[in-house]
């Protein structure tokens, strides 16, 4: 498996270096929330000496309802995303959704993110390779909720023939299983692996409960909050790459996903465990 680096950041990630850590709020909800939050998750991961990188979404195109919060759009959400990488000196990882959003995104994050709902579009799928390869960034993809972990192989492929390289991560975050319930294989984590590609885990999406959010009747996910951490530890332990977590000061205010996301207060012990369990394996 390559090790992949963002030269410019001095980070890495694949074979037996530290843990790297994508994280930060599910969707953008303000510029204020976002400049404290990478700045507290920054200082965290400074101090754990963990690679960091700051997530958000500018745009959660696939909500439930067509009344829940999306988030700020492209342009405002790109501004704000440039914002926070100016004043605290951090890579950015964002979702892109469309062909027409490519350019713009690549152009703005250093990683750039496929939803897993859209791992299988093979325009978006190219066009973004191409892109992170003329920016020399890397190229986060989420395994679909319908696909078994050696089904990534054609999304793998398919990114390979069309470009030159390597900067493909693959993302487990669990797969459909019976109604409004996902699960975890963590031996998918080897399997997605030995396509030649590093693989992280995003802990938060996998403890969603699709459609079921008690609150909304139904027009909104569901979340098993307190399984972030069992699904994070449990993963690193099986030899994941990275973590991608999503945390927010109020997790029960938080404008999506909010069952699912863990309290900011909690992000030290998290990672700091994590991190420990990440050595543990590698001995």
């Amino acid at each position: 498996m390559p090790v992949l680096t963002l030269d410019r950041w001095k980070l890495a990630i694949g074979g037996e270096g530290p843990l790297l850590v994508m994280a930060g709020l599910n969707v953008l909800e303000s510029e204020g929330l976002a400049l404290d939050t990478a700045a507290e998750l920054k200082s965290i991961c400074a101090a754990l000496g963990l690679p960091y990188v700051f997530k958000a979404s500018f745009d959660k195109a696939n909500r439930s309802s067509i009344h829940s919060y999306r988030g700020p759009g492209l342009d405002e959400g790109l501004r704000i995303l440039e914002a926070v990488k100016a004043r605290h000196d951090v890579p950015i990882v964002t979702d892109v959704h469309e062909l027409g959003q490519v350019d713009a995104v690549a152009a703005v994050a250093d990683v750039v993110q496929i939803p897993a709902f859209l791992c299988r579009q093979t325009d978006l799928v190219i066009a973004s390779a191409r892109a992170v390869q003329a920016s020399g960034g890397w190229l986060h993809v989420k395994k679909g909720q319908f696909l078994a972990p050696w089904d990534c192989k054609g999304i793998v492929h398919k990114i390979r023939e069309a470009t030159e390289g390597d900067f493909t991560i693959l993302c487990e975050r669990g797969v459909s299983f019976g109604y409004n319930n996902l699960v975890v294989d963590m031996l998918g984590i080897e399997e997605m692996q030995a396509l030649g590609v590093p693989v992280s885990i995003d802990a938060t999406h996998a403890v969603q409960l699709p459609g079921a959010d008690p609150r909304s009747n139904s027009t909104a996910t569901g979340g098993r909050r307190g399984g972030v951490p069992t699904i994070a530890k449990a993963a690193v332990a099986s030899g994941a790459d990275a973590v991608f977590l999503e945390f927010h000061p109020e997790p029960d205010k938080a404008l999506c996903d909010a069952l699912s996301c863990l309290p900011l207060d909690g992000a030290a012990d998290l990672l700091r465990t994590l991190k420990a369990i990440r050595t543990a394996a590698l001995a």
